[in-house]
């Protein structure tokens, strides 16, 4: 069990009222998103408030009418499913840090320099975001901060978002053994749009993908045919 004096109060308001317990902030999370936590390591304090930071704790006709048992630990569990668990500093932080991480690779991988057509490098994107001064809200999804985020960084670093068509020919000296692992690349990176053998033994593919994910496309098929292979850009949308 955890200290109280290091516990966040994990909080649910069922039928009009108000229920408390106090955990630790990252085994509570833990245990919300699914892992494999025991309560145990989850619970500060084995009771069931209506309001912690009065002392106040429910009473077992109130837990029985609600939740249907005054036990404490399934009530808890309850409680940090379906209920809000407070973030420490600390957490917070740490979340901020994972979605920015997300967002980058995000931008890098589907968005171009207009100027050269190319992806931004991530050091370059990485400067950009510390030059627009780009806060990120650890409350908010990823995919609701993107545009506002895209904003602050043109000013800085032109920035487009586009596909590429690309037509990829493996010649028959390799195609036969390399198609299986080729095609499961393909569809990993973006939708293939043609996938078919040509009458001299070469295997010819067309796939869209992200525009900034250009590069490692071509990467990983000069890597998995030993430079054994033809790309050429069809379209750029």
């Amino acid at each position: 069990m955890v200290s109280v004096d290091k516990a966040v109060i994990a909080r649910l308001k069922k039928d009009g009222q108000n229920f408390e317990i106090l955990v630790d902030c990252m085994n509570a999370i833990a245990f919300k998103e699914g892992k494999d936590t025991s309560i145990k390591d989850v619970l500060a304090d084995e009771k069931v408030f209506s309001d912690s930071a009065k002392g106040l704790v429910a009473s077992e006709n109130t837990l029985k009418t609600i939740f249907g048992t005054s036990e404490a630990s399934e009530i808890a569990k309850m409680v940090i499913r379906d209920g809000d668990i407070q973030l420490t500093s600390e957490y917070r932080a740490k979340i901020r840090d994972q979605k920015r991480k997300r967002i980058l690779t995000y931008i890098q991988r589907n968005g171009i320099d207009p100027r050269t057509n190319l992806p931004h490098p991530l050091q370059r994107l990485e400067l950009a975001f510390e030059e627009a001064k780009v806060k990120i809200d650890e409350y908010l999804a990823e995919d609701k901060q993107i545009n506002e985020i895209i904003k602050k960084l043109k000013p800085i670093l032109p920035i487009s978002f586009a596909r590429k068509e690309i037509g990829i020919k493996v010649p028959a000296e390799v195609a036969g053994k390399t198609y299986g692992p080729i095609l499961t690349a393909l569809n990993s990176f973006g939708k293939v749009l043609k996938n078919e053998w040509a009458n001299d033994g070469s295997w010819v593919s067309v796939v869209e993908i992200p525009a900034g994910m250009q590069n490692d496309l071509f990467d990983k098929l000069n890597s998995l045919t030993s430079g054994s292979v033809e790309t050429t850009i069809l379209k750029t949308t």
